[in-house]
């Protein structure tokens, strides 16, 4: 049994990570702001930026998992370098002082993603000066604050799932229905951009492996980027989530060029009027709806012993059964 520390639990991910090794006897706490809905866990209620509820968090554990994170496709960068950079130094100092053994950071393929395709791709450096937004920036001088602090005695492993989603994904399902069902969801370009993503559990089972695997030489100090393996094409990805909702697929495409202007666009006007809440195009989900980007996992496979159990397919039937008014 290990005693571990998982924050951001009340998301998709963080709750299926807590739920995971609570399964498997690990004796599990939660720090998250708002209520979790999770049984088996010592729940704590704080911010990640507070250091008394960090330190209390940490205390008389033996790992850390870290998904706790601002996520968007905009916003200005203060509310991005607070969460992401500064809660995760907060959490790194409190876990050396408290005597942790093991910390994953949990992170984004984003945080070297500069742009351009990325075709069989490994987990390059993290590079906050080439990436595309706050939220990848952010994430990327994280990553690079965790994996420094990788030392004898407190291992430190990096995880960036690729595009992770399941029944009750709020960021790319819902998303999309929501979009499919007002007539507003087009296809950006061709839609023939191969993409990875990964299923919930898959993704939860890899982080859970790289805890367990996170003193090993050659994972400690290291960065993994985990998918399932089984890039497909933007138009059948988006196709598939619409038929297990219910929701019609898109009949309107438009051109990548006029995508990434009117994004560029939506981001001035956004930031002018200071709006909080999603825009329905920016430059970058252009780029990230018209560019391949799919990696090789045969590195993270051997390293964290660990391959995806959930196919693509078994996901989407999965998915189709939580769309159902009566579901089984």
């Amino acid at each position: 049994m290990v005693k571990v520390l998982v924050t951001g639990a009340s998301g998709m991910l963080g709750g299926a990570v807590a739920t995971a090794l609570v399964l498997r006897g690990d004796k599990v706490r939660i720090l998250q702001r708002r209520p979790s809905g999770l049984t088996g866990v010592d729940e704590q209620r704080g911010d990640i930026t507070d250091p008394g509820a960090v330190r209390a968090a940490v205390d008389g554990v033996d790992a850390v998992i870290h998904l706790a994170a601002k996520v968007s496709i905009t916003g200005a960068w203060p509310l991005f370098e607070r969460t992401n950079i500064g809660g995760t130094a907060a959490l790194l100092d409190a876990g050396r002082a408290a005597g942790v053994t093991r910390f994953v950071q949990v992170s984004s393929p984003s945080v070297a993603h500069h742009g351009t395709a990325l075709v069989g791709a490994g987990a390059d450096p993290a590079d906050p000066d080439r990436t595309r937004g706050n939220y990848a920036r952010s994430k990327a001088c994280a990553e690079l604050l965790a994996l420094a602090a990788d030392s004898p005695g407190f291992a430190v492993v990096a995880v960036r799932p690729h595009l992770v989603w399941g029944p009750g994904d709020t960021q790319l399902v819902a998303r999309v229905v929501e979009r499919a069902r007002s007539g507003r969801l087009a296809l950006v370009g061709s839609g023939t951009a191969l993409i990875d993503t990964t299923y919930v559990s898959n993704a939860a089972d890899a982080i859970v492996a790289a805890l367990d695997r996170a003193s090993d030489a050659a994972v400690h100090g290291q960065a993994f980027v985990v998918t399932n393996g089984e890039p497909r094409t933007v138009a059948e990805l988006v196709d598939r989530i619409c038929a297990a909702s219910g929701a019609p697929s898109p009949r309107l495409q438009v051109p990548v060029a006029v995508a990434k202007a009117g994004g560029g666009a939506v981001e001035r006007l956004w930031s002018a009027l200071r709006r909080t809440e999603e825009p329905p195009m920016t430059r970058f989900l252009a780029e990230q709806l018209s560019t391949a980007h799919w990696f090789d996992q045969r590195r993270t496979r051997e390293a964290l012993r660990w391959s995806p159990t959930v196919s693509l397919d078994e996901g989407f039937a999965r998915l189709a059964l939580a769309y159902r008014p009566d579901p089984v």
